[in-house]
């Protein structure tokens, strides 16, 4: 939980607009519109397409920065879907020029929040004759509003705590998003064009209801918490199960730096890389070592500590594999880094995909280089900012894509690539990232 106030980057674009924006939304409560016919009159209806195709179409190149504070107000509102649409956007989209992706990174931790009347009856309902010791220690402002909930920062005794609650109507306002579509696809097809729309909108509906089970986020935590206890480099914040309900969920308060704060102050490469090395740990080889990932490897879940220790703060978005389809996603990775056309077809049959034909392999080899770029490359490097880019120009061929019907559970799989590595690339961490996969692999 960033301690900091937003503050001039350091790409010399003024920090005032940003500051200013946040201060509207922070001063405006809104209830979360939560049927199918509100949501859709929205004024953010039209913008949230044009958001949706726009990665890979340029899209929000030409919109003024007045047009983009209008998207980002819109999107806050709206929250769910559309919300995260923005937030993927504002870092895995480097194309976009440096304005529009600074005013679209504020919907990472920052929107319309909840009127706090309606957060303290919620900890009440939720905690009963628990919830007045917290109630009395608990900021009624804010440190954070994003799209499934928000979170206070509260002291009781000598213990300093995050408490996250959730939107009233969040649930209702995804489902009704789901109804529509529109949303749903437009998420699917921002993260993987071409794939198998249908199966990845499913999967991406129980996701993120999930989101919203604050029950099963507290015991997603202490998995990771577990995992990760002792590690020096990650931290994961330890729940506090007598204040947590199933819209409530509280854990310590760890202080530090959002990522923006941290790349502003220009951090020593030391500080880079130990964080970059433990983000591709945490995100990638958790999944390898232990059949769980956190799927949600967006800037605004990351506090940057002393000397770049990283704390990992939103455990909503969970998936668990069996230990034979780890070794499946194990034997990809080492396929693509082997290129061999062989055993990259058999590895994604194992997963589940259809075989492009004979002749018709090439566009999918290109696109599982493109993903697993960086580890393709030997010895310490810089995660190249163009990545993404190269992906992108990869999967715009939607009909070689298309065949492979890829399953539901890749665009998971993609998201944290695909996340991660725009992550990697705005950190210009250097780490012989080949060399860590491989580490990560070995039981």
């Amino acid at each position: 939980m960033s301690n900091r106030d937003d503050r001039d980057d350091r790409d010399g674009i003024p920090g005032d607009r940003k500051r200013a924006l946040r201060e509207r939304l922070g001063a405006s409560s809104v209830p979360v519109p939560t049927s199918a016919l509100g949501r859709l009159r929205l004024s953010a209806a039209a913008a949230l397409r044009a958001a949706g195709s726009a990665f890979g179409r340029g899209g929000l190149d030409g919109m003024q920065p007045e047009a983009i504070e209008k998207l980002v107000a819109s999107l806050g509102e709206l929250k769910g879907l559309a919300m995260k649409i923005g937030q993927i956007l504002s870092y895995v989209d480097d194309t976009l020029p440096p304005e529009t992706r600074r005013l679209l990174s504020l919907l990472q931790v920052w929107s319309q929040p909840t009127p706090w009347e309606q957060v303290r009856a919620i900890v009440e309902e939720d905690l009963g004759p628990a919830a007045q010791p917290l109630l009395d220690g608990m900021d009624p402002r804010p440190v954070a509003a994003a799209s499934i909930g928000q979170v206070h920062r509260a002291r009781v005794g000598d213990a300093l705590l995050a408490v996250k609650v959730r939107h009233p109507g969040i649930d209702a306002a995804i489902r009704a998003d789901f109804r529509t579509a529109r949303p749903g696809v437009a998420l699917a097809r921002l993260l993987l064009p071409g794939g198998d729309v249908e199966t990845m909108v499913a999967e991406a509906r129980e996701r993120f209801l999930e989101e919203c089970d604050y029950v099963q986020e507290a015991r997603n935590q202490s998995l990771f918490a577990d995992l990760y206890r002792g590690d020096p480099d990650l931290s994961v914040p330890a729940v506090q199960p007598r204040w947590c309900g199933a819209r409530v969920l509280t854990s310590d308060w760890h202080d530090g730096d959002d990522f923006e704060h941290f790349l502003e102050r220009d951090p020593p490469q030391s500080e880079r890389d130990r964080v970059g090395a433990a983000l591709y740990r945490f995100y990638v080889g958790t999944l390898y070592r232990h059949a769980v990932f956190n799927a949600d490897p967006h800037p605004g879940n990351l506090v940057l500590g002393p000397g770049g220790r990283v704390t990992v703060v939103d455990y909503g978005c969970v998936r668990r594999f069996d230990a034979t389809t780890v070794q499946q996603l194990a034997a990809l990775s080492t396929a693509v880094r082997g290129g061999g056309e062989g055993e990259m077809r058999s590895a994604l049959a194992a997963l589940g995909a259809r075989d492009p034909g004979p002749g018709r392999f090439t566009p999918t080899a290109d696109l599982l280089r493109a993903f697993y770029a960086p580890v393709l490359r030997s010895g310490a490097h810089v995660v190249d900012a163009g990545v993404t880019l190269e992906a992108r120009s990869v999967i715009a061929n939607k009909r070689a894509i298309a065949r492979l019907h890829l399953p539901g559970q890749m665009l998971f799989l993609f998201r944290i690539r695909f996340g991660l590595h725009a992550v990697l690339a705005r950190l210009r961490a250097c780490v012989d990232w080949g060399a860590l996969e491989s580490a990560l692999l070995v039981p």
